[in-house]
Formats: structure tokens, sequence, C-alpha cells
């Protein structure tokens, strides 16, 4: 009997578990991942061998004093900035849940106008604010805004426009029978949301939560323009002084990378925790 007629005879042939599994083979994948990898490693290599990036300067000045406030100030000026803003926001995502028309309609306004306008320039106003208003509350706005607070009330009413639609759509993706069904247990309004709605909504708002904070904390940087001792405009001080421009942005650089991946580590463990239960758990 031939050999082809014996393979395909239900009878005759092999059980399934003797037959040999050959893997698929990825040349291309592999030999894309080879290219990539001696790419990054010639990228890193001219890095460290460049002695234009002055890697003695940069170790020199990583953990200055003047370094380490301005990173203190940036990190607490991040951190004011997303308590407040997500403060703000969420009471604009209830007004724009809201049945009032008058609520949701205010909630609409405020973050078309402040997603509009560039939070540079939204930053020059408040600090110009002096121009149009001299004096608010029978105080001088040049004692009641000084360059700290400008930063702190532009940054933050730039963040609760996108802290509100986060906090809305997070409360929109719980599913409305839950809450009914919550409602005809008899739960009270406080426990629905602390039991049912922000536990679901959680999972939804702290992905982009995260990124907003990583962004929050990267965006202070823009500060510097009205001369707040952030850690950007602390570098800057010290390479006017010194002429060092890169190896002073490269302690910038490396703070800012530090800071941002300790937040990313942290936003995994809580997207895990909020994700319990769900498919989407890792």
């Amino acid at each position: 009997m031939p050999s082809d007629t014996l393979a395909h005879d239900p009878v005759t042939a092999p059980p399934a578990d003797v037959l040999p599994i050959v893997p698929q083979r990825r040349r291309g994948q592999w030999a894309a991942a080879v290219v990539v990898l001696a790419l990054l490693a010639l990228v890193v290599d001219s890095v460290l061998r460049n002695d234009a990036f002055q890697w003695d300067v940069v170790a020199a000045y990583f953990t200055s004093d003047s370094v380490l406030r301005g990173l203190w100030l940036t990190l607490w000026l991040t951190a004011v900035v997303m308590v407040l803003g997500f403060g703000l926001g969420t009471l604009l995502a209830a007004f724009r849940l809201s049945a009032n028309p008058v609520l949701r309609a205010v909630s609409w306004g405020y973050v078309w106008l402040f997603r509009s306008i560039p939070i540079l320039v939204q930053l020059l106003l408040w600090f110009n604010i002096g121009a149009l208003y001299p004096v608010l509350f029978g105080v001088k706005t040049v004692d009641l805004l000084g360059p700290v607070t400008v930063a702190i009330v532009g940054l933050t009413l730039h963040e609760a426009a996108y802290a509100a639609e986060v906090v809305r759509g997070g409360i929109l993706s719980v599913d409305p029978g839950q809450i009914e069904a919550a409602q005809a247990l008899g739960l009270s309004r406080w426990r629905r949301w602390r039991r049912i709605i922000l536990p679901q909504a959680m999972r939804a708002i702290v992905p982009p939560a995260g990124n907003m904070l990583i962004g929050a904390l990267k965006g202070t940087s823009i500060v510097s323009v009205i001369a707040v001792n952030d850690l950007l405009f602390s570098t800057q001080l010290i390479y006017h002084r010194t002429y060092q421009v890169i190896p002073l942005l490269m302690v910038a650089t490396l703070w800012y990378t530090v800071v941002t991946s300790v937040l990313s580590v942290g936003q995994y463990y809580v997207e895990k925790r909020y994700a319990r239960g769900t498919e989407r758990t890792r």
C-alpha cells in the first residue's frame, strides 16, 4: 500500500499524540528584534561615550541641595495640583451628570473653556492678572498671587477640566442595572456609591488618572516660565551660572525619569487592585 494512502487511512494512521509538534518559525520577528537591539546598543553606547554629556558633572549636581529643593517643590506642586484638580473635577462631573440643566451647562462650559486654552497661556494670564484686577477682595493682586500661587491656581483649573471627564467616564462605565438592583434592595445612596459605583468606576478611572498624574508631574516644568523654583528652573539657574547646559538638563531628565518610573509602578499595582475579579486581572 502506498505511503500516502497509509497516512490518510483512519485505521492505520498513527495516533495524534505521537505526531511531532513543530513550533512555528518566526524568522522575521527574530530578525527585527536583533536589528532593534543592535540599534539600541548603538544609541546607549553613543550616549555613554559622548564626552559632551559630561557625566561627571551630572553626578556632581544630581544630589545637590538646589536640585533636591527644586525636586521637592515639583513633587509638592504635583501632589497639590492633583488633589485639588480631582476634587474640583469630581464636582464638575457631578454637575455634568446632574438633572439640573444649569449645572450641566456650567460644567460643560468650564471643560470646554479650559481644554481650549493652552496651559502656558493660562499661566501667563494668571501671572498678569494684576493688569485686569489690581485689587481683589481688598488685597493687591501682587501680594495675593505670587508665582507659586499662580502655578497652583493655573495648573489646578487646567487639570480639573480633564479630571471631570475622567471621573464622568468612569461613573458612566458602571452598568445601570446594578444601580437599579441596589435601589431595589433598599441600599442608601451613600452605600450605593461606596459599595457598588465607586469600586467599579475606579477600574475605568485609575488608568487615565495615572496618566494624568505623570503628565502633571512633567507639566509642572512649564511653571519655570513664571520663575517658580521647580526642578527645571533650579537646573536652569545653575547652568546660567556655569554654562554647563547639557549636563544640567540631563540631571533634570534623570530625575523626571526616576520619579515617573516610580509612579508607573504604583499605578500598575493600583490598577491590579481594582481589577480583581475581572478578566483584566494579571
